[in-house]
């Protein structure tokens, strides 16, 4: 039963004036009363306000007047235990089972007689998977539009990688898979394999673990997250927030195989490839090596008939340019600029000759004009040149020859010798 009574405290007990006022100063010498503490307790516990909460039915047990649930959460090893009177399980429109996954208001009460904390439920409701995908649907448009989802932060698959890191359910079908499709396609492909728990409240925090190791390992070089399908409820790990955000800060290209085609998880959103099933995945990450050699033996003939067709159209080429008269009879070049050579020598030489000629001429002619301009023409026409012996200068007026001075004259041929006045 519970006590209504309000809590103790010094002031109303018998020996209000020696009992500490708070929990802090008791000593072993001067405690509390267990009456007192119980009350405080109680009246702190009081104060809690009702608090909705999720999880899941793993026990149920129903009494006459009451039900004892205990509530298990989604993700972590962590459960509670209710108490649900019948009026509040009356409500419900189908009888609670376990495995369901519920939410319930609930607040805890303390029983002050017995020291016993328990948790009364106001209200509890399933939640149908309509609920689910309305949860899922809200984190899908609230990472969407943070950019989680966008092509442009999924990194490119390896052509050929060397390691395949492979996130798997414990000897599941889906590793077998995997292993089996890849190795017939690629037989040197090489695993690092970590085995999960692909479900259940453990799996987000394994398969994120998983995955931080192997996008540590520089040998990896794609990871594999992998699961043979199931229903909603065992996929709901693979949209959680936490694992979500994980595959989006890996370094490694992570490809999602989780097999259900008709509520695509968000894992599959956020993967830098998303495979419908584990055998796809298989046969999208390493190449087929039977299809490798034809493509290479294809490309070879290729390249064959490529370098035949232009070893041919060269030969064709150099024939045609061999069959050119210039290289069937190369002298004809030569003798054609020899002629050509000859001919512009004669035209030269005829140019400079004539050339010469008329300056010849013209040399011949300003010749005669300055013979007959000159002193020599003149003094063959008779005249002669007096000029003073002193000085030879020539005497142009007799009045300015002094007496007696020697003079000389110069004719056509020769010079005379003479004295004026003689």
């Amino acid at each position: 039963m519970q006590d209504d009574s309000g809590p103790l405290s010094p002031e109303n007990t018998p020996e209000k004036t020696t009992l500490p006022a708070t929990a802090a100063q008791t000593t072993p010498e001067n405690p509390w009363p267990l009456a007192l503490l119980s009350k405080n307790l109680k009246s702190y516990i009081d104060r809690a306000p009702a608090t909705w909460v999720e999880g899941q039915v793993i026990e149920l047990n129903r009494r006459a007047n009451a039900s004892y649930i205990t509530l298990r959460d989604v993700d972590a090893e962590v459960s509670l235990s209710l108490t649900v009177w019948s009026t509040v399980m009356n409500r419900l429109e189908l009888p609670l089972e376990r495995g369901a996954r519920v939410v319930a208001q609930v607040k805890p009460d303390f029983w002050v007689k017995t020291g016993r904390l328990s948790m009364q439920t106001r209200d509890i409701r399933p939640v149908g998977l309509g609920d689910l995908l309305a949860r899922i649907e809200r984190l899908r448009h609230a990472l969407a539009a943070e950019g989680l989802f966008s092509e442009d932060r999924k990194l490119p698959l390896p052509l050929l990688p060397g390691r395949i890191g492979l996130i798997t359910g414990r000897n599941s079908d889906a590793m077998k898979d995997v292993m089996r499709n890849a190795a017939l396609r690629w037989p040197a492909v090489a695993f690092e394999v970590r085995e999960v728990a692909v479900q259940g409240v453990n799996a987000v925090a394994e398969v994120t673990r998983a995955l931080a190791e192997l996008d540590a390992m520089a040998e990896v070089d794609v990871i594999v997250i992998a699961r043979g399908g199931g229903s909603l409820e065992d996929l709901l790990p693979f949209s959680h927030e936490d694992l979500v955000r994980a595959v989006s800060a890996a370094q490694t290209p992570v490809v999602s195989a989780i097999g259900h085609e008709a509520d695509r998880p968000l894992l599959d959103e956020v993967a830098d490839l998303r495979a419908s099933t584990p055998t796809d995945a298989a046969k999208r990450i390493v190449p087929d090596v039977g299809e490798e050699l034809a493509r290479a033996r294809q490309s070879r003939a290729q390249l064959r008939r490529i370098l035949t067709m232009l070893v041919s159209r060269e030969t064709d080429r150099l024939n045609h340019i061999r069959s050119r008269p210039v290289l069937a009879a190369p002298q004809s070049m030569v003798e054609r600029r020899e002629e050509e050579i000859s001919r512009l020598r004669s035209r030269a030489l005829a140019s400079v000759t004539a050339e010469v000629r008329r300056d010849a001429d013209r040399i011949g002619h300003l010749r005669a004009q300055v013979r007959a301009l000159s002193p020599q023409n003149t003094l063959d026409r008779g005249y002669a040149v007096v000029q003073l012996q002193a000085d030879g200068s020539v005497v142009r007026d007799a009045a300015a020859v002094p007496p007696a001075a020697r003079l000389r004259i110069r004719v056509a041929v020769g010079e005379l010798a003479a004295t004026e006045g003689a």
